[in-house]
């Protein structure tokens, strides 16, 4: 698909991807960035072809998400970088899905890392970098007029949908689904009703992914941490899942 100047327009920047405009208006184009990042920006790489292979990943899992019935922003890969998705106004808030203890709760509250939780837990996070997304609670997110009690309960059951999906994806390819962190936002329908979906993406950036059998990490705590090869984590989840990265 080619891009004239016009519909190259930058509409948003974030750490790790840009959203340009298109020739349809309800339409926007999503970029994926080589950029890694950690603790809110303060750690910052260039990790070449990290950007193309989260591309993959997250058009293997927005699709299979759409077939169970999950809305979502996605509409198709254009390139290897590149992913045509419907515009949406995003709820400024982040929602956490926890299957296993790690990363911040940990620290939050004192426990041990790989603790398995009777029943996921979800947590809310206010999306801005420069107060470091903040935790919320419900009444929060409902006192400041980022959503209501409706939207708020529908985002929650779209996330443990969301979460016993991947769960079972990621189960076949021998690994655990610890947490992932997913952005909800709203668009019209084609009967121009408004609706909630999907936003944003779904891949190793914003998932913790650990091998089943040896707990070895295969998400951005690779980077956070120094363990390695990013790519090389990446590249095995795209492989385990089956994605053709070309």
């Amino acid at each position: 698909m080619s891009l004239n100047k016009v519909e190259r327009n930058i509409i948003y920047q974030g750490k790790a991807k840009i959203l340009y405009s298109c020739s349809n208006p309800s339409n926007l184009i999503q970029y994926f960035k080589d950029d890694a990042t950690a603790n809110n920006a303060e750690k910052h790489s260039i990790i070449l072809s990290k950007g193309i292979i989260n591309n993959f990943i997250s058009e293997y899992l927005m699709k299979s998400l759409e077939i169970k019935g999950i809305p979502t922003h996605f509409i198709k890969r254009l390139n290897e970088r590149e992913q045509l998705i419907k515009k949406v106004k995003i709820i400024p808030v982040e929602l956490v899905v926890r299957n296993l203890a790690a990363g911040s709760i940990i620290k939050r509250y004192g426990i041990n890392e790989g603790i398995k939780f009777s029943e996921p837990l979800i947590e809310f996070f206010y999306k801005n970098d420069s107060l470091n997304d903040p935790l919320l609670n419900e009444q929060h997110i409902e006192e400041f007029g980022w959503s209501d009690n409706n939207e708020i309960k529908l985002m929650k059951k779209e996330a443990l949908r969301i979460n016993k999906i991947l769960i079972k994806i990621f189960d076949n390819a021998g690994i655990d689904l610890v947490d992932f962190k997913i952005e909800f936002g709203h668009c019209f329908n084609k009967k121009n009703e408004k609706q909630i979906i999907l936003a944003d993406e779904i891949s190793p950036d914003n998932c913790r992914l650990w091998d089943k059998e040896t707990k070895k990490i295969l998400d951005k705590d690779i980077f956070r941490k120094n363990l390695g090869n990013l790519i090389s984590g990446y590249q095995e989840v795209a492989d385990r899942l089956g994605v053709k990265i070309n």
